[in-house]
């Protein structure tokens, strides 16, 4: 693999990465509602179900989903269902209060929120079309094994480190004090937004 080609397939990754979706959504979400540490295991999460649709589009998914339209179909529908149950749940107790000392919600477990990144991600199978265009356009034939898993390792390493950041950057004081603020507003707000997210992986 050139350098050149190693170069575009980690700009392409990042933007893939950075473009807001149901996992930065959740990243931001989690760190205002429970703190950086959590919003940290949600990112590994989702890195992990980045990882898991990189790998099917290595292997071919997508040559599965173009002589099987119908199996994408039924994994769009079920994962815009998932997203719409999450986005249903955070409207309908948006205006629930905090119960915390410290006027936050007690943090979900380490392994609930890595469960939690890990089925955002994977709710959303146009991933694997968008993998397969990359590792198509950038990665030649006959790629060594260890190359392939220095790219799924840089996948895993850019999913970790952005969705850390916006959990972060939404975890500061300032931050939270705002969300508390305006949490039924906020959370009714991020609701609504995954919501169409959903809706957006069926229509699409």
């Amino acid at each position: 693999m050139t350098l050149g080609a190693f170069l575009a397939f980690a700009g392409l990754v990042l933007f893939a990465v950075v473009s807001p979706g149901p996992a930065v959504l959740m990243s931001a979400r989690t760190g205002l509602s429970e703190g950086f540490r959590t919003g940290v295991m949600l990112a590994f999460g989702i890195a992990s179900g980045a990882a898991v649709w990189a790998l099917a589009a290595m292997f071919g998914l997508h040559l599965v989903f173009d002589a099987a339209p119908s199996l994408l179909w039924a994994l769009k529908i079920g994962g815009a269902a998932y997203l719409l149950w999450m986005a249903w749940h955070l409207w309908r107790d948006a205006k629930a209060p905090f119960i915390a000392d410290d006027a936050r919600p007690v943090p979900r477990s380490p392994f609930a929120a890595f469960r939690l990144g890990l089925w955002t991600n994977l709710s959303n199978p146009k991933a694997v079309v968008m993998y397969s265009s990359i590792f198509l356009g950038t990665v030649s034939p006959g790629t060594p094994t260890w190359v392939l898993a220095c790219l799924i390792a840089m996948i895993l390493v850019l999913e970790t480190a952005w969705n850390s950041l916006v959990a972060r950057i939404f975890s500061l004081d300032r931050t939270r004090a705002t969300y508390i603020s305006l949490k039924t507003l906020i959370d009714r707000c991020f609701g609504a937004v995954l919501a169409l997210l959903g809706v957006k992986i069926v229509a699409t």
